[in-house]
């Protein structure tokens, strides 16, 4: 069955220019830099998800609504479930997830702790190469990254 996450990208305005904040972090595919993210947990609003995924991983309070809505629903699929119809997704070796996709501001500083081994302000037009497979195409379609599709198949 897959699993309910929130996926969400930190973002900011620098010099009238739009930044994203990504964590990077050990994962399957090696040390890549990600956005922020995780299982909704049994009884957990999406907003409480969001606020707690947020404080866990890079110690900062999001800037959200009670009622926050995603701006686009990504999925994520181990390689031997991975559509072949042409569906956009990402490669999660772990488990197929239904991310609710959103962009998120934050107050006050990031400080990476837990999965987050660091965190750094990216414009949309500089991004890291390591990226999780997958990441780079949820970008894209949130409207942040002017990204060829990346290695998410």
């Amino acid at each position: 069955m897959p699993i309910a996450c929130v996926d969400f990208v930190v973002v900011r305005e620098r010099d009238r220019r739009r930044e994203i904040g990504l964590i990077l972090r050990h994962s399957p595919h090696g040390q890549v830099w990600c956005h922020l993210g995780g299982r909704i947990q049994r009884g957990e609003t999406i907003a409480d998800a969001i606020r707690r995924h947020c404080r866990e991983t890079i110690a900062a309070e999001p800037v959200i609504s009670l009622n926050e809505q995603p701006r686009y629903v990504y999925e994520w699929f181990p390689p031997d479930l991975a559509p072949t119809d042409g569906t956009a997704f990402g490669n999660d070796p772990r488990k197929h997830s239904i991310g609710l996709s959103f962009l998120i501001a934050i107050d006050g500083e990031a400080l990476p702790r837990n999965e987050a081994n660091d965190f750094r302000w990216f414009s949309p037009d500089a991004l890291p190469d390591d990226l999780w497979p997958g990441c780079g195409e949820l970008f894209r379609r949130l409207g942040i990254a002017d990204y060829t599709p990346d290695r998410a198949a």
